[in-house]
């Protein structure tokens, strides 16, 4: 079983793990860390028992509001999931029918139509 040595507001603790899991107690011991610093800044040098058991009731506070948070928003996941889902929206996308294409090709033939004859009266006039 892994030893590693942790730092809790300066202080120095030997602490044992089940191998792998070093990497877990290090992220804890800095989570307690963060905690018992500014407790150390505020409050001066405090019996080891008492830092810690404050550092650790801080912790746990947050853990509580994120856990009541947590189940706030499951509660509001579920209630989402329960809602049936929503009609689906009918969208129309334009369609040019058949007849305009056939317009316009018909009015382009007549422009050229046109076109030609000014282009075969022009020369002559001139």
């Amino acid at each position: 079983m892994p030893e590693i040595d942790i730092t809790i507001a300066g202080r120095s603790f030997a602490v044992a793990c089940q191998a792998g899991e070093e990497h877990f107690l290090r992220s804890a011991a800095a989570m307690l860390d963060a905690e018992a610093q500014p407790l150390v800044a505020q409050m001066g040098r405090l019996p080891e028992g008492r830092m810690l058991l404050m550092a650790g009731l801080m912790l746990a506070d947050k853990t509580a509001a994120l856990e009541d948070e947590m189940r706030a928003l499951k509660s509001r996941l579920a209630e989402l999931e329960a809602r049936p889902a929503p009609e689906p929206q009918r969208i129309e996308v334009p369609v040019i029918p058949p007849q305009v294409e056939e317009t316009l090709a018909e009015i382009a033939a007549r422009a050229e139509a046109l076109a030609q004859k000014l282009d075969e009266k022009a020369p002559a006039a001139g």
